[in-house]
């Protein structure tokens, strides 16, 4: 079983930056994509933004310029960069992971995983 721990989220005024941090824990064998999605109250899970083993990146249009994803495929951890905070930022963050575990006991290739973290809370207020 692959658990995702965020960090990072809090309270920031409009126009300020926050930088969440998701890492994985686990029998894993590899890390195809992982992306960051939001919540807001009353409003659906949406993608924020995602990014490949090979680096490709995908964004919402809502944050394009001001989020960065990145990637440490060392660690296996995933960053966004939040900069030029809107109120309409606000949501609950959640850390999202796919990929593949290892056969119990083996160095092979086991079943695939799709995994979630429990959220951070992000407010953009004054």
């Amino acid at each position: 079983q692959v658990q995702l721990v965020e960090s990072g989220g809090g309270l920031v005024q409009p126009g300020g930056s926050l930088r969440l941090s998701c890492a994985p824990s686990g029998s894993i064998f590899s890390i195809n994509a992982m992306g960051w999605y939001r919540q807001a109250p009353g409003k659906e899970r949406e993608l924020v933004a995602a990014i490949t083993s090979g680096g490709s990146t995908n964004y919402a249009d809502s944050v394009k310029g001001r989020f960065t994803i990145s990637r440490d495929n060392a660690k296996n951890t995933v960053y966004l960069q939040m900069n030029s905070l809107k109120p309409e930022d606000t949501a609950v963050y959640y850390c999202n992971a796919e990929g593949f575990t290892y056969y119990s006991g083996s160095y092979y290739r086991g079943p695939a995983f799709n995994s979630w973290g429990q959220g951070t809370q992000v407010t953009v207020s004054s």
